[in-house]
């Protein structure tokens, strides 16, 4: 299904924004979208917004317990789609996410501290 003209700028914006490391603006600008939207793009958004809350939860608020829950429902919904859902390489981003949600879990269990300097998941188009 083709992505509206609105709908693709707004994942444009929000995936510049979370590559960013702007986890809660990425939220805002696909949960616009995500308002608007059915089916499988509905449910990539929505995936994409929690992981973005996850990590916004990680970085930015020190919540372990809230960045697991979120991370993992977040990868609960881009499991649901296809690997090339909205024009983005969901694959490796759903592999990334998973190291970090494996990384959250300690973290929750105070066995490391913080997600730590490791990079986060980015989030890219299908190249080519």
């Amino acid at each position: 299904m083709p992505l509206s003209p609105l709908t693709a700028e707004r994942l444009a914006r929000g995936r510049e924004l979370f590559n960013a490391g702007l986890y809660f603006e990425a939220h805002e600008a696909w949960e616009d979208a995500w308002r608007e939207e059915a089916g499988e793009v509905r449910r990539t958004l929505h995936g994409l917004i929690q992981v973005a809350a996850g990590y916004h939860k990680a970085t930015r608020q020190n919540q372990p317990r809230g960045c697991v829950y979120l991370l993992e429902e977040g990868l609960t919904k881009l499991a649901g789609v296809s690997e090339e859902s909205c024009g983005l390489a969901l694959a490796a981003f759903r592999r990334a996410v998973e190291e970090s949600l494996a990384r959250a879990r300690e973290w929750k269990e105070a066995v490391r501290e913080g997600l730590g300097p490791e990079p986060l998941a980015r989030l890219e188009p299908i190249s080519g």
